[in-house]
């Protein structure tokens, strides 16, 4: 397995885990409602897609990976247990909700479906401006 597919694997199982419902604990909100996970998993989505369709940067794997990692732990302080996680990981349904809002937001910071070019402009900026999803990001 390459890199690229781990790290894929690695991101579609955290989707996967942090979609589901959680326990009933009454000051903890569901995980696919910690806007810090949530956000998290969006900007990730953003970076590797940027990564996948801009040939002049490349997603930086192990900071992928060491953040969605953060993100499972962040969830494991909050009280969730490893099912429940897991359970978030491999919900197809929220993994393609938050998948869609990612694609908007990118649509909305500038990248046009079939033109590489925006998509390479938007993680130009991005890393400029030092944000999370830059940080994910490295000139090829």
């Amino acid at each position: 397995m390459t890199p690229a597919q781990a790290f894929r694997l690695s991101a579609v199982g955290l989707f996967a885990t942090l979609a589901a419902p959680v326990s009933a604990a009454a000051e903890v909100p569901a995980i696919g409602q910690v806007e810090y996970i949530t956000e998290g998993l969006i900007d990730t989505a953003i970076a590797y897609e940027i990564g996948r369709v801009c040939d002049s940067l490349e997603g930086r794997r192990l900071q992928g990976l060491a953040f969605l990692w953060s993100l499972e732990g962040h969830a494991r302080r909050l009280g969730f247990s490893n099912e429940e996680i897991q359970a978030y990981i491999r919900n197809r349904e929220e993994k393609a909700r938050l998948e869609g809002i990612a694609r908007a937001r990118l649509r909305a910071m500038g990248a046009v479906e079939g033109q590489a070019e925006t998509y390479c402009a938007v993680g130009r900026a991005e890393m400029e401006k030092g944000s999370r999803i830059g940080g994910l990001l490295a000139p090829a």
